[in-house]
């Protein structure tokens, strides 16, 4: 028995998954669509680096997503997650997760995207336990802006530092894709890149981590 930690985005699904959640709740929504010019000044400041990831994915929540209610937001991860697990998910990370289940493994998610639809992901592939990146709400109605530290980087350290302390004694396997990823995938017992850009791969075979290609 281990403990077997998957990230999301390009590691099991095939592209960010935020972007086409929130292209599709617009698209059901078009008199929503003007909202996106109001995430260009974060944008800026971005790509200025004057702000980080997460207020970018703050502000592009806020201000596409904000204000939906709760039952609407359930409707369309409803609908979105089957759509996204029937034709954007590599084969092979599915074998790798039924794998781990088969041998009884702890399956843990962790992601950086938001955790109104990551859980209900993490619930259709069996995974027993789910860490994300936390979105504020009002009352029933979605703020958008983060309420946790986006779980990349530095702090997907430290949530894996945490799974690990509280399932201490058990061997670890840990799956990502970016380079981001390798600072918690060296601290596995076995980590694996997936799908790795040509200086990741590089950098990972330095430092102990495994890459493999995934379809």
């Amino acid at each position: 028995m281990q403990l077997a930690v998957f990230d999301l985005d390009g590691t099991i699904t095939r592209h960010d998954s935020l972007t086409p959640y929130v292209l599709g709740f617009l698209k059901r929504r078009p008199w929503r669509l003007f909202r996106l010019a109001m995430v260009l000044p974060t944008l800026l400041r971005f790509a200025l680096g004057a702000a980080d990831r997460g207020e970018l994915k703050g502000s592009l929540i806020h201000w596409t997503l904000g204000g939906s209610s709760r039952q609407e937001i359930d409707a369309w991860t409803a609908r979105f997650v089957p759509h996204l697990i029937a034709h954007g998910l590599f084969h092979d990370a599915l074998e790798h997760i039924a794998r781990h289940r088969s041998n009884g493994d702890v399956l843990v998610l962790m992601s950086a995207s938001p955790e109104f639809y990551v859980p209900a992901i993490a619930r259709e592939l069996g995974f027993s336990e789910v860490t994300c990146t936390g979105v504020r709400w009002v009352g029933e109605r979605l703020d958008g802006r983060l309420t946790t530290p986006n779980c990349r980087g530095e702090e997907k350290v430290r949530r894996f530092q945490a799974l690990q302390a509280s399932h201490a004694g058990l061997p670890t396997t840990a799956y990502g894709n970016a380079d981001s990823d390798l600072a918690h995938l060296k601290l596995a017992s076995r980590g694996v890149l997936v799908n790795g850009d040509e200086p990741t791969r590089r950098r990972a075979v330095r430092e102990g981590v495994v890459c493999e290609s995934w379809h």
